[in-house]
C-alpha cells in the first residue's frame, strides 16, 4: 500500500567515506545506498510506463492462452482452482477469485486516484475541456451494448446470453495507452489526455454497473461499516504524515467488508483511491494522489493485472472453434470493433456540431478514428464483467476467447490507424476552434 514516506534521495548530501582523497560524488564512489535508491527509482519508472504494463498483460495473457491449450491445460485450471483464505470471514477463495477480487482492487484504486485527480486538478475540472470526452465515453459504452444486445438478440433464443451486454462496453486503460505509446510517435500529446479522460469515465460508468447490475444481493450492515472503514482511511491519509501499517490494514478491512457486503470488491479500491487528497496539502510540494500513484501503479502494473490477465485469459478452444462463432463471441467481437469506434466517433461529431463544446487545442476529428479504435481494446475489464455475467456457464468461454480476439482486432486496426495519421499533414487549426494551433507536445517527442 502506498506511503507518503520519502525514497531515498538520489545523491547522498553527506559523504560517509573515511579516505579525504575520495571522490566525494556518491555516483564515483560506488556508495551503495544511493545505488540501491537509483536503481528502485528507475525500476519504479520503467514499471510504470504504458508500454511497460502494456507488454506485461500481452506477455502473461499469452502464457495463458497457450497453457490452457496444450495437452496440460488440466493443470492450469487446476492451479487456479486452489482455494486458500480464512473460511470463518468468508475469504476461503479460489487463485482465480483471489486475482479478480483481491489483486485487481489494486488496479482500481490506481484508477480511483486517477479519477479523483482527474476531477480535482487535470481534464474533468473543467467541463468545456472535458464535455466531449466525456461524451465520447458514453456513446462508446452505449452503442456497444446496443450492438451486443441486437446481434444477440436476433442470433440467440437463449435469455441468459443477453447477461453480457456490458461485456463490450469496457476499456483497457493500460492496452490502449500501450498502443498509443508504441504506434502514436509524433502525434499531439494532447490525444493521450483525451484518450486518458475518456478510458478513466469509461472505467467509472463500468464501475457503476459493475456495483448495481452485477450485485445480486448487498448487506447493508457490512457495506455501511465498509464506507466507515473508508472514512477512517480518508482521515488517516490527511494526516500530516502517513503510515504503511496504519493504512495498509484499513485498505484490507474496507476491502473484506465490501467483499461480504455482497458488492463487488474492487468497488474498494475505487472508494479507497478516490478519498486521496488530489491537491497539496501541509505545504508538500506533490499532492498526496500523484505520491501514492507513483507508488502503487509499479505493483498495479507489474503484479496485479498481469497476474489478473494470467487468471482470465486462459481459454480452451481445442475442439471449441464452432463456439467462436456463437451469438455471444460475434456480438463482443462486434461491440468491441464496430460499436466502439461508432460510439465515440458519433458522439463526439453530434457534440461538436450542435454545441459549444469543441475537442482540445490540436485535435481534430481525424485523430479520434484510431482513438475509437483503441477504446475497443476491452481485456481487463471485459474479462472481469463477462466472469460475472456468465461465471462459469455455457457462455463464458465463448466470451472471454471474444474479448480476446475482439481486442487484438482492435489494437492491430487502431495501430495502423495511428501511423497512418502521424503520416499526414496536420493543418494549423486541427479542431476547427478559429484560433491556430499553439506549440505542440508530441508523443515521443
Amino acid at each position: 500500500m502506498p506511503t507518503t514516506d520519502q525514497e531515498p534521495p538520489m545523491t547522498d548530501p553527506v559523504n560517509t567515506c573515511t579516505d579525504p582523497h575520495a571522490e566525494s560524488d556518491p555516483a564515483k564512489t560506488g556508495h551503495t545506498p544511493w545505488r540501491v535508491a537509483h536503481r528502485r527509482a528507475r525500476l519504479r519508472r520503467v514499471l510504470a510506463l504504458d508500454t511497460t504494463s502494456g507488454i506485461l498483460l500481452l506477455t502473461f495473457a499469452a502464457i495463458a492462452i497457450v497453457w490452457a491449450n496444450t495437452p496440460w491445460r488440466e493443470a492450469y485450471h487446476h492451479l487456479l482452482a486452489i482455494e486458500i483464505g480464512p473460511e470463518s470471514l468468508h475469504l476461503h477463495l479460489t487463485l482465480a477469485q483471489w486475482a479478480a477480487d483481491g489483486l485487481l482492487a489494486i488496479f482500481f484504486f490506481v484508477v480511483g486516484v486517477e479519477l479523483k485527480h482527474e476531477f480535482v486538478a487535470g481534464g474533468l475540472r473543467d467541463l468545456r475541456l472535458a464535455g466531449v470526452p466525456i461524451a465520447a465515453a458514453v456513446g462508446g459504452m452505449v452503442t456497444p451494448a446496443l450492438v451486443y444486445l441486437l446481434v444477440v438478440g436476433t442470433t440467440s433464443d437463449d435469455p441468459s446470453a443477453l447477461h453480457g451486454w456490458a461485456t463490450p462496453t469496457a476499456t483497457d486503460i493500460a492496452f490502449a495507452l500501450a498502443v498509443l505509446a508504441i504506434c502514436g510517435r509524433g502525434l499531439p500529446l494532447a490525444l493521450r489526455t483525451f484518450l486518458l479522460t475518456l478510458a478513466v469515465v469509461d472505467d467509472l460508468l463500468g464501475i457503476i454497473v459493475i456495483a448495481t447490475v452485477y450485485t445480486d444481493t448487498i448487506d447493508l450492515l457490512m457495506l455501511g461499516a465498509a464506507v466507515l472503514v473508508v472514512v477512517v482511511f480518508a482521515l488517516a491519509v490527511r494526516a500530516p504524515r502517513t503510515h504503511w501499517w496504519l493504512l495498509l490494514p484499513l485498505a484490507l478491512v474496507a476491502w473484506a467488508l465490501m467483499h461480504a457486503s455482497g458488492v463487488h470488491a474492487t468497488v474498494a479500491g475505487v472508494l479507497l483511491g478516490f478519498v486521496v487528497p488530489a491537491k497539496p496539502i501541509r505545504g508538500e510540494k506533490l499532492s498526496r494522489a500523484e505520491l501514492f500513484d507513483e507508488t502503487v501503479r509499479p505493483w498495479s502494473s507489474s503484479v496485479a493485472l498481469p497476474v489478473f490477465a494470467f487468471a482470465a485469459a486462459g481459454v480452451s478452444i481445442v475442439g471449441a472453434g464452432g463456439a467462436l462463432v456463437e451469438p455471444v463471441s460475434l456480438g463482443i467481437v462486434a461491440g468491441l470493433v464496430l460499436g466502439k469506434i461508432v460510439g465515440v466517433l458519433g458522439a463526439t461529431a453530434v457534440m461538436t456540431r450542435f454545441t459549444p463544446l469543441r475537442l482540445p487545442d490540436a485535435i481534430g476529428l481525424r485523430d479520434l478514428v484510431p482513438i475509437g479504435m483503441l477504446t475497443g481494446v476491452g481485456f481487463t475489464v471485459a474479462l472481469l464483467i463477462s466472469e460475472l455475467s456468465f461465471e462459469d456457464g455455457e457462455h463464458a468461454a465463448p466470451a472471454k476467447a471474444a474479448i480476446l480476439i475482439g481486442s487484438v482486432i482492435a489494437a492491430a486496426l487502431a495501430g495502423l490507424l495511428l501511423r497512418w495519421d502521424a503520416r499526414k499533414t496536420r493543418d494549423p487549426d486541427m479542431n476547427r476552434d478559429g484560433i491556430p494551433d499553439r506549440d505542440i507536445e508530441v508523443i515521443g517527442g
